[in-house]
């Protein structure tokens, strides 16, 4: 039987940035990863800072990708049931999405998925202002969750601003692993290799798309 090594990667969050946890992970964790869709960018280089203050473990910048999220300007869930508006431009009480340039991008009668709660929207009309949007199916809205157009795929950049933003902070500050999210074909991979040729990569498989061009992905991720 061939011996694999197994490694422990943990998502370092607002519970487990402290001394404790550190201390506890030396020799039981291989990477931390500071996931960059829940950290703004004015924190990255002190939370850095702090791992590195209480342990030697290699962190890991894992970047946004080609990912809607939400955008809700309010603290708590709410409930969806009806019809709603989706903004372009992000105002208190209304959704808009993330990254900017999504709103062009959607188009009538297309399908979206909101969050793991089962909240599904059809666009019914859009103008340069506000997408209509009708709730096929109810579930829950709340800030910075997952959108998935289901009916079509959406070509996005493979990186956003800020993740652009945060590579030129994790090569200040030395970091050696990078991961991209939502990869979803070889030239994904090449335009990350290309901008980051000397870190350890971390290409991560999240999509539809991805998995239809998984053979050349795991090809491009030898290059």
């Amino acid at each position: 039987m061939k011996n694999n090594k197994i490694g422990i990667y943990s998502t370092i969050g607002p519970t487990s940035l402290n001394k404790k946890f550190l201390s506890f992970a030396k020799n039981k964790v291989s990477l931390l990863r500071l996931n960059m869709s829940h950290i703004d960018l004015k924190n990255l280089k002190g939370q850095i800072q702090t791992i590195r203050k209480f342990s030697n473990i290699p962190i890991c910048i894992d970047t946004e990708g080609a990912q809607i999220r939400t955008k809700y300007n309010l603290k708590k869930k709410f409930k969806i049931w009806k019809n709603i508006k989706i903004l372009k431009i992000k105002k208190r009480n209304f959704l808009s999405l993330y990254p900017d340039n999504v709103f062009e991008l959607l188009k009538t009668k297309d399908i979206l998925s909101i969050g793991f709660e089962g909240l599904k929207l059809k666009i019914l009309n859009k103008n340069e202002k506000f997408i209509n949007a009708k709730c096929i199916q109810q579930g829950t809205l709340e800030n910075n969750k997952g959108v998935s157009v289901d009916n079509r795929f959406i070509k996005l950049n493979p990186l956003t601003k800020k993740d652009l933003e945060c590579i030129k902070i994790g090569k200040k500050l030395s970091i050696k692993y990078f991961a991209l999210s939502f990869t979803n074909s070889i030239n994904d991979i090449r335009y990350f290799n290309k901008l980051i040729p000397k870190a350890y990569k971390i290409f991560k498989i999240e999509s539809k798309m991805a998995i239809k061009n998984l053979n050349e992905i795991m090809k491009g991720g030898k290059e």
